[in-house]
């Protein structure tokens, strides 16, 4: 009985979150937040990774909104790890994007996943965004300087300087299971990062 009120309860998380990103994918400029600036329509990708599923992931270490330093090693053999790539702050896709993973965060607790957002821009600018985003439960990492030089590790970086739009699973031994540069003007699927992160608990 107990199992199958733990079963409904993640089901619902997990309908949620994707009504979530199903209807904000949907939504026009037109309902953005004043602040939020609209690019237009971007190429979708601008960067070809050569990173490959089985590889290992690049380590790192960036400076969070708390002042802490954020790498990879921190997690080996506790948590599996997905990174988030998001071009810039103050845009309209990245402005859905990660609170949307607000909605989902049993999801990634039930996976022993912990999320890492990544961003071209510098602290302060990443610090305000977030705040006028609401509360994330996930450390968010300035890539400002050496500039995008973790997504250049990552082989997302795009021409113009910022990073592609990018979802890197990474399982608990620092091996990287999936990647994802999405079209950079739509929000990944959060049923299909869930479906990676699922594979890594069987």
């Amino acid at each position: 009985m107990l199992h199958s009120r733990v079963a409904a309860k993640f089901f619902l998380m997990f309908a949620m979150a994707l009504m979530f990103c199903l209807a904000t994918e949907q939504l026009g400029a037109e309902t953005l937040d004043p602040r939020i600036y609209n690019p237009g329509v971007l190429k979708p990708t601008g960067s070809v990774t050569k990173l490959k599923i089985g590889d290992p992931a690049p380590d790192f270490s960036l400076g969070d909104l708390t002042g802490s330093k954020i790498s990879l090693e921190q997690f080996r053999g506790k948590k599996n790890i997905v990174l988030s790539f998001v071009p810039a702050a103050w845009t309209p896709v990245c402005s859905q994007q990660w609170p949307g993973y607000n909605i989902a965060k049993d999801l990634f607790e039930k996976n022993d996943a912990v999320l890492i957002g990544l961003s071209v821009d510098n602290i302060p600018t990443l610090y305000a965004w977030t705040r006028q985003m609401g509360d994330l439960w996930f450390p968010v990492v300035s890539d400002f300087w050496p500039h995008g030089a973790v997504s250049l590790q990552y082989g997302v970086l795009r021409p113009e300087g910022v990073s592609e739009r990018a979802l890197f699973v990474i399982d608990k031994n620092g091996i990287i299971r999936y990647i994802d540069v999405h079209d950079i003007n739509v929000m990944p699927r959060l049923e299909d990062l869930m479906k990676e992160l699922d594979k890594l608990q069987k």
